[in-house]
């Protein structure tokens, strides 16, 4: 046998396999030794490199690549068509086929990448735009400045202070005349001496990083009274130097080409008082119904962490689950009969418009983000044809009028707000498409600040103003009804004012004084309307539902679900003008009303006198304050033992009011129909075997001493809870449905972080020191739509135990 010596001369480089892939060169010759009979080494070791490769290759076919069909194919880019490599192609020759990448980004050319790249640059421009703001008023040094040389510093600290954005400018190398801000708000106004220090300024801090976002510059823009008293700039910048008074009506103040002139585009006073405006009423319905399903969610989840431990979860809460996670069940929403203009009460605001112009109409932001500009409400489908008519009115003799607009930047002017309150006539409103003819009284309330103003100029002006809506509401086509005008002396910084202000009656009436002062004549400052067949008077301030024909259905609903009977005591928290107690007074044996607005209670009094009513009693003091000893007072004896002294059981401070309220009935000859009434009835009455409570709260909910109140008193079985605002809703629920613990845990007193709480938060800690009481469950669940067009809705629910 001879031996066989062979030298495989190693390669240069990597060697292909034919799969696109590369195997490593070899290093070092290969000694093989094979007798006459055997196949040659090499081709031993090849044949089982092809074998390998050929495995590896059905390996990479059968397997998913990491980066597999994630991007397109550069051959079906260029071409349209599939490349050489066929299926076993790792890229994707379609958009059926691609796939997101490992970064949840898809390939830059394909057609889902181009479609969210425009949808992101819209919504950058959105933002962009709501980030800009929308102001018509300044305040600077002097109390004058040119507009040109005035900006508006954006997305600046909430917390800064003057001396913070004096400093930052300083920093910068900044040259300024003044510069301030206001705590609470991100926008500061900077005023310039030249426009070379404008530029400058523009140059070195528009898109300045500031945390998570970007300073921008923006424009402020002049009023009209500063721009017709100020000489022009002079200046050396044609763009700059042109005389804002030049203007007309309709046109912008500022060109496209400024910066934040995007601030005058793309909002209006539709989009941000009526939301929903451009969804069809099923839709607003469906998106309400909705919200308030995953608010009504919030309320378990909080009352189970509420729970405290060793105390077994309550049955609506383990039950939650049967009904997609709600306390109880969600029965519907009712709909609202009049959907255009059903508002009997509006609120203008007073300012000035994009335009410079005063405008009476509504705001189109958040003060607290630097918007005061003002927009007419014409386009917003909430509001009536006369509340827009008197808004013209007013606005026509703002324009001639020498007296300020109110600033809400440095708290000074007169002109501050409009209110229009519709009284309708009983009918069916709902088959007409607006209730516009059933309005048959009109009470108007302008808000003014007298402050620093001489009385007989402000006498002066105002009969101006009455013969001015007196006028425009008599040579309207048709003429417009106008009972009562009010003027309410405010000189607080918000336009709420206090239930005390300062009323002026103004006589409508030709030939004689218009300023009437008398307090018995401002009292009988009321128009009517109408609930349920039952007349009610509503004064100026007092609480009416916006929505009549929807209020029915609201106080139907209410008074079903209550379970109510002649042996019913039915209390009415926050009665406002005893609208509720009263639709439903003729179903009860008693009802007590709680309202803490003195004309509102007078209100509330004379509306039961003129009804014929005689079992409501209505008193004139916050809830939390009387409540607990109402409820003593009513539920602890029997009432046919008299009740003489229905002062039994009530504080001396609390006493003090009440008779304050009984000293204003005595006035409206109220008081001594109300005592005879409960003289007859002494011996009639019985012990009240059902006792019910129908609370209707303002937005921020019931006072925590109002609910300790509610839940702790065992005799009230049966509570119905309406919420203009479920997220107080949730909140108060929390306290009442939660189960209080033995040990009467008080929680951490020196805890302080209670400011930061969210509602919810603030309710599960309260709740954890709720004396020991057995807890409401929520029984079911009811909404009104009293507001279409708006995200806003009325929800009914009913607590029992």
């Amino acid at each position: 046998m001879m031996a066989t010596e062979t030298l495989d001369t190693p390669t240069n480089g990597p060697t292909s396999n034919g799969t696109g892939e590369t195997n490593p060169p070899e290093d070092c010759a290969t000694v093989s030794h094979s007798s006459p009979d055997a196949k040659p080494v090499e081709d031993v070791e090849q044949g089982e490199k092809r074998k390998k490769t050929e495995s590896e290759t059905v390996e990479k076919t059968t397997s998913i690549h990491p980066l597999s069909k994630t991007s397109l194919c550069s051959y079906f880019r260029r071409t349209g068509g599939e490349c050489s490599h066929g299926e076993t192609c790792r890229y994707a020759h379609g958009e059926e086929e691609l796939r997101p990448r490992p970064d949840n980004t898809w390939d830059p050319t394909s057609e889902r990448a181009k479609k969210l790249k425009l949808e992101n640059e819209d919504r950058d421009k959105a933002d962009e735009r709501d980030d800009e703001v929308m102001m018509t008023e300044t305040i600077s040094e002097d109390g004058c400045s040119e507009s040109a040389l005035d900006k508006c510093l954006v997305n600046l600290p909430m917390k800064w202070s003057s001396d913070n954005l004096r400093n930052f400018l300083n920093e910068q190398g900044i040259e300024y005349k003044s510069a301030k801000t206001k705590k609470g708000m991100i926008v500061g106004f900077v005023t310039f001496e030249t426009t070379e220090q404008v530029k400058t300024g523009i140059e070195k801090l528009q898109g300045k990083p500031f945390g998570n976002r970007t300073l921008k510059i923006a424009d402020v823009i002049p009023r009209s009274f500063d721009r017709n008293v100020k000489p022009k700039m002079v200046s050396d910048n044609s763009a700059t130097s042109e005389p804002a008074n030049e203007v007309e009506d309709g046109d912008s103040v500022n060109d496209s080409s400024t910066p934040g002139s995007s601030v005058l585009k793309g909002r209006s006073a539709r989009e941000v008082v009526t939301p929903l405006a451009h969804l069809s009423y099923k839709d607003q319905l469906e998106h309400k119904k909705t919200s308030l399903a995953q608010t009504m969610k919030k309320l378990t989840r909080n009352a189970r962490k509420a729970c405290p431990n060793g105390v077994s979860l309550p049955d609506w809460i383990l039950n939650s689950r049967e009904i997609g996670g709600l306390p109880c069940k969600l029965e519907g929403i009712i709909e609202s009969p009049l959907v255009n203009g059903y508002r009997n009460k509006c609120e203008f605001s007073v300012g000035y418009s994009l335009q410079g112009k005063p405008t009476v109409g509504f705001s189109l932001g958040n003060f607290r983000e630097g918007v005061t500009a003002v927009e007419e409400p014409l386009d917003c489908p909430n509001v009536s044809r006369i509340g827009c008519k008197y808004a013209e009115i007013f606005q026509k003799f703002l324009e001639s009028s020498t007296f300020p607009i109110w600033n809400r930047m440095n708290n000074t002017g007169f002109w501050r707000q409009l209110t229009v309150r519709e009284g309708r006539t009983p009918g069916k409103i709902a088959e007409v498409e607006s209730g516009e003819s059933n309005v048959s009284e009109v009470l108007v309330m302008v808000q003014i600040c007298s402050k620093g103003i001489d009385d007989e100029a402000i006498n002066v002006e105002l009969e101006k103003m009455a013969e001015a809506f007196v006028i425009g509401a008599s040579t309207n086509s048709p003429s417009l009804p106008l009972t009562v005008l009010v003027v309410q002396d405010h000189q607080g910084i918000s336009n709420v004012a206090p239930a005390d202000a300062p009323l002026r009656h103004l006589s409508l009436t030709k030939g004689e004084s218009r300023l009437m002062e008398d307090s018995e004549i401002v009292a009988e400052a009321r128009i009517q309307d109408y609930i349920n067949n039952l007349r009610f008077f509503i004064s100026p301030t007092a609480f009416f539902q916006v929505n009549t024909l929807a209020a029915e259905k609201l106080y139907s609903l209410a008074g079903d679900w209550a379970n109510l009977g002649p042996n019913t005591l039915l209390f009415d928290v926050c009665c406002g003008t005893g609208t509720i107690g009263l639709t439903l007074a003729h179903r009860v044996g008693m009802v007590v009303g709680i309202e803490m607005n003195a004309s509102a209670v007078a209100d509330a009094n004379r509306n039961a006198e003129i009804n014929g009513i005689k079992n409501c009693r209505f008193v004139c003091s916050k809830a939390e304050d009387v409540m607990g000893s109402l409820l003593k007072e009513y539920l602890t004896k029997k009432l046919d033992s008299g009740i003489s002294d229905s002062n039994v059981g009530i504080k001396e401070d609390e006493k003090k009011d009440i008779k304050e309220v009984k000293k204003e009935e005595e006035n409206n000859s109220v008081n001594e129909n109300n005592n005879n009434n409960n003289n007859n009835n002494e011996k009639k009455m019985e012990y009240f075997e059902n006792v019910v409570a129908i609370v209707d709260p303002p937005r921020v909910g019931l006072h925590p001493t109002v609910i300790k109140a509610l839940r702790t008193h065992s005799r009230l079985k049966r509570l119905v809870y309406i919420s203009c605002n479920p997220e107080s809703l949730m909140a108060n629920a929390i306290e009442l449905c939660t189960p209080s613990d033995d040990s009467n845990e008080k929680g951490n007193k020196n805890n302080r972080g209670w400011r930061n709480m969210s509602s919810a938060g603030l309710a599960r800690h309260r709740a954890k020191s709720m004396p020991t009481s057995e807890p409401f469950k929520p029984v079911k669940a009811m909404a009104v739509d009293l507001f279409p067009h708006t995200p806003h809705c009325e929800l009914v629910m009913l607590l029992e135990r």
